[in-house]
This record gives C-alpha cells, structure tokens and sequence, in this order.
C-alpha cells in the first residue's frame, strides 16, 4: 500500500513573501546584466499587471454598485461615505504632519547635492475646478478603458442610487448587478493565482537596474520616509482598529499581510485592490461596506504619498539652501491632503502630487529630479501605507454600522 503524502498548502502571503525574497537576489545577481531582466522577465511582470489593470474597472463598477443596492437605504449609505472621507482626510492630514515632523529632525544629516544641474518638466498645472469637471463622465466606456476611478466611481454611484429610487421595479437588475459582480471576483481570483510570478518579473528588473546603489547618497531621505511610513502604521491605524474598530492591530496586520506584500511589490494601490478586499473579508468586514469604501480608498486615500510629500519637501528645501516656515509647513499639509482627490493609484502619481505641493510654497520644481531616480523605492511604501488605511478604514464602518443596527434593534425591542 502506497503512503499518501500529505500535501502542504502555502498560504498566497508566503507564497508573495518568497517571490519577493528570490526577485531580491536575483535583482542584485543580475545587476552587470539590467538588460536580461528587462528584456526577458519584466514583460511577464507587465502582462500580469496588465490582467490586474482589466479587471480593476468592472470590479469597481460592479462591487460599488452591489454595494449601494445592498443597502437600499441612502441614509445608511450618506453615513458610510460620510464616515469613510472624515477618516481619509483626518488621517492623511496626519501623515503629512508626521513627515514633516520626522524629516526636520533628520534635516541637518540631509547630503549636501548640487542642484546646477538638475532639470525636470513638471506636469500641467490643473485648476480646482477642472479638477471637479474631471469627475464626472462624459461617456460611459472611456472611464473604465482609461482607468479612471473617479468617474468609475460616479458612475457606480449614479446607477446605484437610480436602483434603489426605483424600489421594486429594479429587483431584475439587483440581480444582474450581483450575478455580474461575483462573475468578476472569480475572474480576479484567477488572476491573484498569478501573483507570486507577477512579484517577481515586476520587482527583478527594479533591483537589477538600481541595486545597493539605489539607495547611495539618497539613504538618509529613504530612511526618514520609510521612518515615517512605520510610525504611522504601527501607531495611527494600529489605535484606529483596536479604538474604533475592535480588533488587534496584530489580527489586522497578519490578515493584511498578503495585500500589503503585494503592494510593496507591485506599487500600485488599485493593482492591490482586490487582494486587499479578500484581506478585508477574513477581517469580517461586510461586502458592502469592502466594496463601497477600498474603491474609493484606492482612489482618494494617500497617506503614504503625503508623507512622501513632506519628507521630499523639506529635503528639496535643503537642498536648495531653504529653511520652511511654520506657515509653509501648514501650507504643504493643506495642499497635500487637498491634492490627494483624484490622484489615481498607480505609480508614481506622487510625482505629479509633490509638484504640486513645491510650487504651493514656492520651492523650486526642479527639486524633483533628486528624488525621481529612487521614486519607484519610495512609492513601495508609501503604496503599501495607502492599501493598510483603506483597510482600516473599512474594519471602523464596518463596526459602526454594526453598533448602529444593534442600536436600531434595541429601540424597536423596548
């Protein structure tokens, strides 16, 4: 009789963690070749991440629309949305303090960089108002083909509230609606299958082109980032979760820890969006409220870039020979949270945020180019930082509304 083996089952995380881990020292063992990687094993990381970005549009569309015809309530829905953009931007406009904070203390030990030389083309300036125009959708295909969440998002929204006005009428399309929804989470759990082999086609390349080097003269501004980054997980969303939410900020972080892997690898918070609504889910948190408030969170939630903006900020400063003024520093933390709105998550936006914040306090654009060869190190963390907020954002609605109908169904009981 033939012994049956036992089969071990490593979970998707370690799975992410040892692609991460062999992407490290392959990266560095191909680093007097940067060609092979980039020509033989980047396009497999680019074809993974391409399936990520098809299916991140009708996720979004979908999951935003089961979530608001879930509900069929628009005053449990306002309360929802209302809650999740207080959090976003009380938290942000704490990261962006927290930077701040951390990179003056690191000031005096900032290198010392010429600044003759550096040229850099920032990106158009856009009005306030063209901004506002930019959300809402002049078509319905363009937004999901161009990925932009914004309008996917508005448009969720729109047929999702127009659902539920029509009360019974619409009970047939509340059934496609979900039918198509869970179509597309299928869809993307083939897809989160391919993960370990999409972290290391992306992440080799990276290592390989940029290696020990990468970090050089720039060491001391990436450690005050990733400083930061570390702070305020471990001390905003751990209280966040355990006070607001309650759970253990160790429950949160180990059932967290395969989208914040992939985040760290991919750099993308809307390429983690659904690995981050699985992650969520095993934290109970409701579908409806996973598949209102991570879409948005994707989109508008971006603590890590402002602090990526305050670090960068007063180290440009430095650079240049600029002390910040208490009134600037005020200034970067309003623009940053500010800017975040319709920043998508993809990499390196936060380029085109930290132009902005520079010329809000009349640093010099040109600044940017110190820190654009070494974006894609910063732009790990601060992706990874992002995804956790949108986490811990849902754990906290989730309990909310938990309390609320509790609430409900005591007053009905007296």
């Amino acid at each position: 009789m033939e012994k049956e083996h036992a089969k071990i089952k490593v979970s998707l995380a370690m799975q992410i963690f040892i692609a991460l881990v062999l992407a490290i020292v392959a990266g560095l063992l191909m680093q007097k070749i940067p060609a092979v990687p980039n020509t033989y094993i980047k396009p497999f990381g680019t074809i993974f991440l391409n399936l990520v970005k098809f299916i991140v549009g009708p996720i979004v569309l979908f999951s935003i629309m089961a979530g608001i015809v879930s509900m069929k309530d628009l005053k449990k829905l306002g309360t929802i949305g209302g809650t999740t953009l207080v959090y976003y931007f009380c938290t942000t406009a704490i990261a962006v303090s927290i930077g701040l904070a951390v990179s003056t203390l690191f000031k005096g030990s900032f290198p010392a960089l010429s600044t003759a030389s550096l040229t850099y083309t920032p990106p158009k300036s856009t009005s306030a108002l063209d901004v506002l125009v930019n959300i809402f959708p002049s078509n319905f295909i363009v937004p999901i083909s161009s990925a932009n969440m914004l309008q996917v998002i508005v448009m969720a929204m729109f047929i999702g509230f127009s659902v539920i006005l029509l009360g019974e009428k619409a009970e047939p399309a509340i059934g496609t609606i979900n039918r198509w929804n869970e179509i597309f989470m299928k869809c993307m759990e083939m897809i989160l299958k391919l993960s370990p082999i999409g972290v290391f086609c992306l992440l080799t390349p990276v290592i390989a082109a940029n290696g020990a080097e990468v970090i050089g003269s720039l060491a001391k501004v990436l450690l005050a980032a990733y400083i930061c980054y570390i702070l305020h997980a471990v001390i905003i969303y751990s209280l966040s979760v355990f006070l607001l939410g309650g759970v253990s900020p160790i429950r949160f972080f180990k059932e967290m820890s395969p989208a914040i892997t992939f985040a760290f690898s991919s750099a993308s918070s809307v390429g983690t969006l659904p690995l981050n609504m699985e992650c969520t889910r095993k934290l109970g948190v409701p579908k409806e409220v996973s598949s209102f408030v991570l879409p948005l969170g994707a989109t508008i939630n971006m603590d890590g870039t402002a602090i990526y903006q305050g670090v960068c900020a007063v180290f440009i400063a430095s650079c240049y020979g600029i002390d910040l003024t208490l009134a600037q520093m005020i200034s970067i933390v309003l623009t940053a949270t500010l800017a975040s709105i319709g920043t998508a998550g993809v990499p390196g936006a936060g380029m085109v945020m930290l132009a902005m914040v520079l010329t809000s306090v009349g640093l010099p654009v040109d600044g940017i180019a110190l820190v654009a060869g070494v974006d894609r190190i910063f732009d790990m963390g601060r992706t990874t930082l992002n995804i956790t907020g949108d986490a811990s954002c849902t754990v906290i609605v989730s309990r909310m509304l938990k309390k609320r109908e509790e609430k409900k169904l005591a007053n009905k009981n007296q």
